[in-house]
């Protein structure tokens, strides 16, 4: 499951206790880690709350999904060019304050029996805007904050932890809307933004912001170069398209399998929740072997098998009927595996893109390849409500998954396959800003 992301050694150890012993790393990793549950569990909650609250057709939700995804498409440019230049403590505390209130707009509307599509279109723009500047931020904030002999692990945690987070959190928005009412879940999501935002803001290191010339570039010139060097790239070229294949893939089949469990298969809510929160277990055994398959096998081997192993579980579902004795169990397994899958993608994928990446481009680097990776994922989300309304849930359902194989099948053609245990080098390019 290639994600744009930064990332770590080639082992990726575990993080030393002289790092943990660091208050404002503990901090940062403690706010990160709440922003992305909140971040994640809000892109599955306010999906559901529109498909159980408001009634919402395939289409509806699709151009839900979409809306909230689009600010990928319009901003990640400019939010690492912005990153590379100014504190990212100041920019993931203030995108965690404006997701906190966005989410607690929602909590207000449910609330007083107000809340309607167009407002909650309008609150998912902001809150998907507001991510787009915090993900790109919190990955360079550790280039900042720490030694650089410490880098390497003290990332490896962070974004052990967003992987986590980008498979755990939407099942844990399912449950808050599954166990919650809708006003309780929409306000307990915004109590991980303010628990990030109170966590970050407690940093007091001075960052290493990168020094700015005299006369420095505009923001055109510094995106531009940020496309170059990605472009340029082969091994980063390939991560943009194996994500640009997933994410596309895996948003359109998340539209639809939103509506096939409780639609098609009549599952309820809570249940809907357990098969998503099933990916969580599979992580965590992921992210435990993310620190040894690649160095005993290769980085490309594990890539290319797990995306395989992982994508591949969702084909099984188009196959379910009804809400047999089978169905959960089946539900929980490919959530496992997916979960365990995409975890191990995750990992490797970020330490590819942190070790072919020197120090100054990390930001535009980073959002680059949120931009050409996770782009198509409204134009997916979108395609996901056209195929569930004209095709049906249960053949859109098995296109979408089918789709999500291009993914590892890009990967297998690409340099990406053929990284052995070492990881390669940070290429050269522009580090001012």
């Amino acid at each position: 499951m290639p994600s744009a992301s930064s990332g770590s050694s080639d082992s990726l150890p575990p993080v030393p206790s002289s790092l943990w012993r660091d208050a404002d790393f503990r901090r940062l990793w403690l706010g990160q880690t709440a922003s992305q549950l909140g971040e994640h569990a809000s892109l599955v909650m306010l999906p559901l709350l529109a498909v159980l609250t408001l009634d919402a057709s395939a289409g509806r939700l699709g151009v839900l999904r979409a809306v909230g995804q689009t600010p990928i498409l319009l901003l990640s440019l400019f939010a690492g060019a912005w990153v590379d230049r100014w504190r990212t403590r100041t920019t993931m505390v203030l995108a965690d304050a404006g997701r906190a209130l966005a989410l607690g707009a929602v909590a207000l509307a449910c609330l007083f029996g107000r809340l309607g599509m167009p407002g909650l279109f309008v609150l998912a723009f902001a809150v998907g805007a507001l991510s787009v500047f915090f993900d790109v931020a919190y990955q360079a904030s550790l280039v900042r904050l720490v030694e650089r002999g410490q880098l390497l692990r003290g990332n490896s945690a962070l974004e052990g932890s967003r992987s986590a987070a980008q498979i755990g959190g939407p099942a844990l928005g399912g449950a808050l809307v599954s166990l919650l009412s809708a006003p309780i879940a929409a306000a307990s999501g915004a109590l991980f933004f303010a628990l990030s935002f109170l966590s970050i803001r407690r940093i007091r290191r001075a960052e290493a912001v990168p020094k700015r010339p005299e006369h420095p570039p505009g923001v055109g010139h510094r995106i531009h170069e940020g496309l170059r060097f990605v472009a340029r790239d082969r091994v980063l070229r390939a991560v943009c398209l194996a994500s640009a294949a997933f994410q596309f893939s895996f948003a359109a089949m998340m539209t639809v399998y939103l509506l096939f469990l409780p639609r098609e298969l009549h599952l309820s809510g809570t249940v809907v929740g357990l098969a998503l929160a099933a990916a969580g277990p599979g992580a965590l055994l992921g992210s435990l072997l993310a620190a040894r398959l690649p160095r005993r096998f290769g980085h490309g081997t594990v890539l290319v098998c797990a995306a395989a192993l992982g994508d591949g579980m969702f084909l099984c579902v188009p196959l379910l009927h009804g809400s047999s004795a089978a169905t959960v169990p089946a539900l929980l397994v490919v959530g496992f595996v997916f979960g365990f899958g995409g975890q191990l993608v995750n990992v490797t994928i970020m330490a590819v893109r942190q070790a072919a990446t020197p120090d100054g481009m990390q930001g535009r680097a980073a959002a680059t390849i949120t931009f050409a990776g996770m782009g198509p994922a409204p134009l997916g989300s979108l395609c996901g409500g056209f195929l569930a309304g004209e095709w049906g849930l249960r053949t859109g359902l098995l296109v979408a998954a089918a789709g999500m194989m291009l993914s590892p099948v890009v990967m297998a053609f690409s340099p990406l396959a053929r990284l052995g245990r070492e990881l390669p080098a940070p290429r050269g390019g522009p580090t001012g800003g």
